[in-house]
This record gives C-alpha cells, sequence and structure tokens, in this order.
C-alpha cells in the first residue's frame, strides 16, 4: 500500500476542521471587524482570517455569475466550509466536468491537483445576503494553474488543458 506524499504537516481532515471552526467563529461574530461596511453586490471579496507557515484562511464573498475560473491550487491543498447561501462547484473529473451544489454548512476538501471552478449557485433564490465561504490552504497559496477544456466530447474526447500559471498569494 502506498502512502501520499502531502506538501505540508496537515491533512484534508485537518483543512476540514479548521475551516468548520473558523466559519462558526463567522456566524458568532468573532470577525465582524473585517467584513465590510456595505456589500458589493457585483464583485467577489476575501479577507484573510489566518495565517501562518502552514496555512492560510480566507473569508470569501460569491456574488451573483461572478467565477473563479477553472483551477488548481498548484502545490497546496485545501478545503471550504460553506457559512451561507449556496455554491456550485465544476470539477474536472478525467472525461469532463462534473458539477455538485454545496450548500450552508456543507465542506470540501482539494487535494492536489484538484481542478475546478466555483461560482454562487445560481438557482440559489433564497439567499437574499452575501453568499460566504471560508477556505483553508495548506501550504499557503503560492501559485495558481488556470484551465480549459478542449474538445467537444461529440468529435473526439474532452481534454484539460492549462493555459497559464499565476503566483499569487491570494484565493481565486
Amino acid at each position: 500500500m502506498s502512502v501520499a506524499i502531502l506538501p505540508t504537516r496537515l491533512r484534508p481532515a485537518d483543512l476540514l476542521r479548521i475551516t468548520d471552526q473558523c466559519a462558526s467563529e463567522v456566524l458568532d461574530g468573532r470577525h465582524d471587524a473585517m467584513l465590510p461596511a456595505r456589500w458589493d453586490p457585483v464583485h467577489r471579496w476575501a479577507a484573510r482570517l489566518r495565517q501562518d507557515d502552514d496555512l492560510d484562511v480566507w473569508l470569501i464573498s460569491w456574488t451573483p455569475g461572478e467565477a473563479t475560473e477553472l483551477h488548481d491550487h498548484a502545490g497546496s491543498i485545501g478545503a471550504l466550509t460553506v457559512v451561507s447561501g449556496s455554491l456550485a462547484e465544476y470539477r474536472w473529473a478525467g472525461d469532463g466536468l462534473r458539477a455538485r451544489t454545496l450548500d450552508a454548512g456543507d465542506q470540501a476538501a482539494f487535494p492536489l491537483g484538484w481542478v475546478h471552478d466555483v461560482v454562487r449557485n445560481p438557482d440559489d433564490t433564497t439567499t437574499s445576503g452575501p453568499t460566504l465561504s471560508v477556505h483553508a490552504y495548506s501550504p499557503p497559496l503560492t501559485a495558481m494553474n488556470y484551465y480549459e477544456v478542449t474538445g467537444s466530447g461529440r468529435s473526439g474526447p474532452t481534454h484539460l488543458r492549462r493555459v497559464r500559471t499565476e503566483l499569487t498569494d491570494q484565493p481565486e
């Protein structure tokens, strides 16, 4: 049995626990000082909740129609907890994109190489305020790779092609 070697001492389960704890803190008002006085209804917003050598934790807002682009987190693993509202995730599954919905309280972990796009769920018509989620990355983000899906599936196989890499310490 082979054991996966991670680029961090933290495991996906650790990141899920951390995002859940930070989401509870957001709901309890412990990070209210970091929140904007008025939510931008058009553009996403992010605030770093915690950072050290092993970990970067972000609170991210999601606005209707604004997506992240298909990406991975380069050499970092990740996790998220949805605080309010609903997100749609489109994940590369090796032969195309698979969709899933993540509602308030739901969590997801992202191993190395996880390619996805995240957007406020367009089917969520009940959330009037901001859609919020807490994201953790370990080690802290240093780069992100962006992708496009090529091929129509009808005239040939569908593939994933990396189109660019950006150095960053900000979440997408």
